[in-house]
Order: structure tokens, then C-alpha cells, then sequence
């Protein structure tokens, strides 16, 4: 779950439906595949909607990190503050492993 409860990201009611309908999709996909699983899907056909589901997760992460680093990271070093930035690169290196 989210670290820290206190802290928000406001967002346009254009930039909510465009993640919240690519989560939607997601969670049709993830849906399938336990209908997959269910059904007795040959193994490298569940595989193989399992990285779909993963390629439209790290596109959505990409969007949401583009994002952040466009408003919440760019706002913070306009404001003499590098905390936002720090993190970023925290996150980053996760990402990467």
C-alpha cells in the first residue's frame, strides 16, 4: 500500500478517467486470466496474458511517473527543495531492480 497517507496528487477529472479506464482495463485482464486459471488454460497461454497485464502496468507507471516528475518533482526544486527529488531517485532504483 501507499507509505504515507497525508500526502495527495490533485488531478484534472480528464487526467482521473484516462488512469482510472487503463485500471479498468487492467483489472479486466487480471479477471481473465483467473478465468483462465479456472478454465485450465494451457500454461504458456496464462503466461502470456500475465505480461500483457505486466507491459500495461509499467505503461501506466511510466504515465503516472512522467507525471509526477512534470508537476510534484519540478514544483519542489522551483521551490528550493530537493526531498521530492530525492525520492524520485529512491524510486527509480527500485524501479530498476
Amino acid at each position: 500500500m501507499a507509505e504515507c497517507c497525508c500526502r495527495t496528487k490533485t488531478r484534472t477529472d480528464e487526467e482521473k478517467k484516462l488512469l482510472q479506464n487503463r485500471l479498468s482495463r487492467i483489472e479486466g485482464q487480471i479477471r481473465g486470466i483467473c478465468r483462465m486459471i479456472d478454465d485450465e488454460a494451457y500454461c504458456i497461454d496464462v503466461i502470456t496474458q500475465i505480461n500483457a497485464v505486466s507491459g500495461a502496468l509499467k505503461s501506466l507507471t511510466k504515465i503516472i511517473l512522467d507525471e509526477h516528475i512534470r508537476t510534484c518533482v519540478a514544483d519542489d526544486v522551483r521551490n528550493g527543495s530537493n526531498d521530492k527529488l530525492e525520492e524520485l531517485t529512491v524510486t527509480l532504483s527500485k524501479l530498476m531492480n
